[in-house]
Parts: C-alpha cells; sequence; structure tokens
C-alpha cells in the first residue's frame, strides 16, 4: 500500500463520490458498533495497492468515544479474498500486542462480507520512500537502523503467537498460505535462468534456494512477518517506524523479513548515495545489526556472525531470485503472478534487478560465501549483457 504522509490529496465532490460507498460502510459499520449515528467526513485519499481503497476520514459525529480521525481501507468486490481476510487476520493479531510492541495501526472494527477495516490513523509522519529519496546521508542512516530495529523488535514480540495468529486465520476463512505457494513458483526458475540466460546453477545454490524457499513454512526463526516491508509500506511518526499493509502478513522466519528491506530499499535512494556502493553496504550492515540486537536474546544462534550471515544470505538470495523470474517471466502474465505487482520486491526495471544481484554478490563475498558470490555476480553479468548492453 502506498501511503501519502503527512498529508494525502483531498476529495472533491468527484472524489467524494468516488469514495461515498467505503465511508458510508465505515459509518454504518461504526454506528452498529456504538448503538448511535456516527458520520464521516473530510474525506482525503491516502493511496492504496491497486486492488485496495485507503482514505482518512474525520469524525465529526460519534456516539461514543472515538478517535479524532479514522483510515478506512477497503478491498474491491471483484477482488480475491484471501488478502483481505490475511490482512483481517493479521491486525486482530496484532491487536493483542502491546502499543509498544504493535508493528502499525490498530484496528478499530472491521466488516469480512463487504471487506472493510476501520484503523487508527497514524497521524502525521514522512514516509520512508522520501527520507530515502531526499539523500540525507544522516538522516538515511538514522532512518536505516531504526527500520531494522523496528523489524526485530516486532519479532521479538510475536514469537510464540503462531497459534493464536492460527485461529485467527481459520476463523477468517483463510486455508493457509496459499499466496506465498503461487508466487514462490520458483521450482522451475533454474530452467528459466538456464534457458533465459544460459546460466547453470551450482549445487550449494540450488540447495540454498531450497532452504530459502522452506522459510516460508518451516525455520528456526519464526515470528509474525507482514513480508512486504519494503519503504513503499513504512511511515516515520512521533511513536518511531510504523509498517504499514498486512496483505501478506502471517508467521514465516523472520529473516525473510529484514532480508526484503535489505533487497528493497536501495533501489530508493535518491542523490548522491544512490550512486555509492560502499555506503549502501554500510546501510545494509546497519540495518541488520540493529536487527539483531533486538532478537539476538531469544535467538542467540544470531550472536554469530557466520550464521547470521549465512540466514540473511539465504533469504536475500530468493527474494533477488524471485523478483528476478517474475521480469523475466512477465510475458506470460498470468493471474498468479500479477498479485506479485503490488509488492515493493516487484520491479520491471532490469537495472534494479541487475543491482540487486551485485549487492548480493558483494554481501556474500563479504560474509564469506564465495560461491554464492561467484554466481550472483555471474547472473548480474549476464543480465548486464542481455538487458543493458
Amino acid at each position: 500500500m502506498t501511503v501519502v504522509a503527512p498529508g494525502g490529496r483531498a476529495a472533491g465532490l468527484d472524489s467524494a463520490d468516488r469514495f461515498a460507498g467505503p465511508v458510508h460502510a465505515a459509518e454504518a459499520l461504526l454506528t452498529a458498533r456504538a448503538g448511535a449515528p456516527v458520520r464521516l467526513t473530510d474525506i482525503e485519499e491516502l493511496g492504496g495497492s491497486g486492488r485496495t481503497t485507503v482514505v482518512r476520514a474525520r469524525v465529526s459525529e460519534s456516539g461514543f468515544s472515538l478517535p479524532r480521525s479514522l483510515v478506512i481501507k477497503t478491498l474491491g468486490p471483484d477482488e480475491p479474498a484471501e488478502p483481505f481476510r490475511r490482512e483481517l487476520a493479521s491486525y486482530k493479531f496484532a491487536n493483542t500486542l502491546s502499543s509498544q510492541t504493535r508493528p502499525g495501526p490498530q484496528l478499530i472494527a472491521s466488516d469480512a462480507d463487504s471487506r472493510v477495516l476501520v484503523l487508527s490513523d497514524l497521524g502525521v509522519g514522512r514516509s520512508m520512500l522520501s527520507v530515502l529519496a531526499e539523500g540525507d546521508l544522516a538522516l538515511t542512516t538514522q532512518s536505516i537502523s531504526a527500520w531494522g530495529q523496528a523489524l526485530g523488535r516486532m519479532h521479538a514480540a510475536t514469537v510464540g503467537g503462531e497459534s493464536d495468529y492460527g485461529v485467527l486465520a481459520r476463523q477468517g476463512g483463510q486455508s493457509g498460505p496459499t499466496c506465498w505457494q503461487i508466487l514462490l513458483s520458483v521450482a522451475d526458475a533454474e530452467s528459466v535462468l538456464a534457458e533465459g540466460l544460459e546460466v547453470q546453477v551450482p549445487d550449494a545454490v540450488a540447495e540454498m534456494l531450497a532452504a530459502g524457499r522452506a522459510l516460508f513454512d518451516e525455520g528456526d526463526h519464526r515470528a509474525f512477518t507482514p513480508a512486504d516491508v519494503g519503504p513503499e509500506n513504512i511511515l516515520l511518526n512521533a511513536e518511531g517506524v510504523q509498517f504499514l499493509d498486512y496483505e501478506w502478513g502471517g508467521f514465516r522466519d523472520a529473516a525473510l523479513d529484514i532480508a526484503y528491506a535489505v533487497v528493497t530499499f536501495p533501489r530508493h535512494l535518491g542523490g548522491e548515495p544512490a550512486a555509492d556502493a560502499q555506503t549502501v553496504a554500510r546501510w545494509e550492515t546497519a540495518m541488520v545489526d540493529a536487527w539483531r540486537s533486538e532478537v539476538e536474546a531469544i535467538w542467540p544462534v544470531l550472536g554469530h556472525d557466520r550464521d547470521l550471515n549465512r540466514k540473511v544470505t539465504t533469504a536475500r538470495l530468493l527474494w533477488v531470485w524471485m523478483s528476478t523470474v517474475w521480469l523475466l517471466d512477465e510475458a506470460s502474465g498470468s493471474a498468479e503472478r500479477a498479485a506479485s505487482h503490488t509488492m515493493d520486491l516487484y520491479s520491471t526495471d532490469p537495472r534494479v534487478i541487475v543491482a540487486r544481484w551485485r549487492s548480493l554478490a558483494a554481501a556474500a563475498a563479504r560474509a564469506g560465501l564465495d560461491e554464492v558470490g561467484d554466481f550472483a555476480e555471474l547472473v548480474a553479468g549476464h543480465l548486464d549483457s542481455s538487458w543493458l548492453r
């Protein structure tokens, strides 16, 4: 979900008509809950994934205590129901956490039939996108470290909660992580790269890819993860880093989140740092170290650099691989793959994919994973020759 912050686009007459359905649904939901009329005004568009509509509304009339403003998110009636069910379960689970460890907005009300979520308003803040684009070295360094720390704090707070989340997911009709079974259709990725780029995958890399796929269903470090934790879904406000959009939420190995953040942030950098590979590498390390500072107490093995680096590299290889296969397979136009287009990981820019492989190669070399690093550099070279020359 793309969020406009601190302000969005105020809704004019046409916009108000366009958002009348979600607003009226939210008013009816809150009125039924309160037993007295609730009226929402001053509608402001905040963005959305394309499948969803997200607006802010002021509570101008209410029969019970409500925040002064709320955020309403609705999923279109023609869209698959699973993302809404998963997001609803995720928000219900997040509501059980303390305010200090809750990763984002609080769920105020919901209606599965009309696919409406009414959320607390996180208020004035800055999007991580704008911070990265600004090109301020000090601010970017501070924000990236806070990002990693917030991920770790969320993971540490949710360890052991998988059974509770499972109950909420089943109540909403969620049958399991079918979205990832679809999006992880990379079982034939070796042939995709071999045929498209004439690149053979070494056994060690194939084994690491298999281990990366297993992180969704297995893994020693399972916690709640929003999954799509790229810059597009992060807001910085007075309370710190806030994670938005739980359409991909669930329990998986937490390394997937920190690796996703590392993979997705560089393409949004603005100014000179965007071209400085050493600076980007330092930011990657700072983000992972900040994450580790929060989770090391519950997962002591991650205190060892070798174990940490191998785990993060495994997840990182999977994300880079997925983004590459999606781009190579773009011509298929399958509805399943189209779901990936709302994720920050997805890109149609070959330069982004090449940069990810080169960055992965450098990180693997720093971690002493030479075979992975050599393979990543080889793929980057082939992609560069095929796409950029």
